[in-house]
């Protein structure tokens, strides 16, 4: 069987089920997504996901705070974190200063996690969830030195990139079906009996 391991760019991923509205798929099930995404005669052997901490507001917190405990309750999933950088911004007009905040540290986790597995053997194809196009320099290079390693691209809902589908072994898009299929049950319970619920606002 050819190994198979998932990388999903989280904020990528969410902000596509954004645009689309579609909240329902919020609490999404990522380990069984992945395992849906894989081929005939491919083995999913492990899911990593990366993401960054909302510290506000505090409802979105206490959102993400309960999506990721149902994660951790997965066998094959490790989770990878970033954090946000704040940037201050002066308007041109009125001169108010206010901080944004990006999100850093995604791209560069994946990309050295990607090498890394890859030099030590841990897969034979790498599924890249994410639309990411910074993501085309490690993917080149993983095709310049694993010449027996492939990396397929499968792009979030309203996402893509055409400089992924060039550089990638192959790509497609990840559909409403596949999404249907991947979603928790309304409670996710822990190893220890304690109940995880669905956010309400998520339903």
């Amino acid at each position: 069987m050819e190994r198979v391991l998932a990388y999903i760019d989280g904020y990528n991923l969410y902000y596509g089920l954004r645009h689309k509205q579609w909240k329902w798929f919020y609490w999404l099930n990522i380990q069984l997504l992945a395992e849906h995404l894989v081929k005939p005669g491919q083995k999913l052997v492990g899911t990593k996901y990366f993401t960054t901490i909302v510290n506000f507001p505090e409802g979105r917190h206490k959102r993400q705070s309960v999506f990721l405990e149902a994660l951790q309750t997965l066998s094959k999933l490790e989770i990878f974190y970033g954090h946000f950088l704040a940037t201050p911004v002066t308007c041109r007009n009125c001169g108010h200063t206010y901080e944004t905040h990006h999100e850093k540290m995604t791209d560069v986790n994946i990309a050295v996690e990607l090498m890394t597995d890859a030099f030590q053997d841990k897969f034979d194809t790498a599924l890249l969830i994410s639309a990411d196009s910074d993501l085309v320099g490690p993917v080149k290079a993983m095709k310049r030195l694993f010449k027996n390693k492939k990396v397929v691209v499968a792009f979030p809902p309203a996402r893509s990139s055409v400089a992924l589908q060039r550089t990638a072994h192959g790509f497609y898009f990840i559909g409403r079906d596949k999404l249907s299929k991947s979603v928790f049950p309304d409670e996710v319970i822990k190893p220890d009996g304690f109940v995880i619920h669905r956010p309400m606002e998520w339903r």
